[in-house]
């Protein structure tokens, strides 16, 4: 008799995993897990948008304090903080993610890093209650759920003299009609990788006291 066919059992794969490009943790990897809308940001274009800033701030990154309000991996987050930013506050929905970020968190003894359970606007309303100011904000939010038209306005009261905003998005914000949620802001810098457009951003008030 023929021996019956043994079943294929497929190849177990590792989770997905983005590494932190630069700083005292360049190289370290961090988990991405499948979780709709979570999509970290590309190694080149954070490898742009680091040296923008960095550029912009003259390398002080121990006197930043960041706002990562769409954590996910934290891998803007922990970017910021691997390469010496004062303090960073991670806000993420997902519980899944806020467990990974706590376990990187605490595998890096990450000790600058805060992460908050809740979601951005909740977030970013109490920190302005609570008369909190920062220097760098993230909003790498899910695409098509109208996230930026809803956050972007809210974060110049949370920003500082000389404070930027970091947007991507799944359109150009340097089009000839640019959406109306960016009528208070100056594009300070803009690129894009692909599909995915990036931005930083100043409050166009913040320009008129530079000016």
């Amino acid at each position: 008799m023929p021996k019956p066919a043994k079943k294929k059992i497929p190849a177990r794969t590792g989770p997905h995993q983005v590494r932190i490009i630069g700083g005292q943790w360049k190289r370290t990897p961090l988990v991405v897990l499948d979780a709709e809308g979570l999509r970290p940001t590309p190694d080149r274009v954070r490898e742009t948008v680091f040296n923008w800033v960095n550029h912009l701030i003259d390398g002080a990154w121990e006197r930043l304090t960041c706002l990562d309000a769409f954590a996910g991996t934290g891998v803007l987050g922990f970017e910021a903080a691997s390469r010496g930013a004062a303090q960073v506050v991670m806000v993420e929905t997902h519980v899944p993610a806020i467990r990974q970020l706590e376990a990187t968190k605490e595998k890096l003894h990450a000790d600058q890093v805060r992460i908050v359970r809740g979601d951005a606007i909740s977030t970013i309303q109490a920190l302005q209650r609570n008369g909190t100011q920062v220097d760098l904000i993230f909003l790498d939010p899910p695409y098509h759920q109208d996230w930026l038209a809803r956050t972007l306005p809210l974060c110049a009261a949370l920003l500082r003299q000389d404070g930027l905003v970091y947007v991507e998005s799944e359109v150009p914000l340097t089009s000839e009609t640019p959406p109306a949620w960016l009528d208070d802001w100056e594009i300070v810098r803009a690129d894009s990788a692909g599909m995915v457009f990036y931005n930083l951003l100043q409050s166009k008030k913040q320009a008129e006291v530079q000016a």
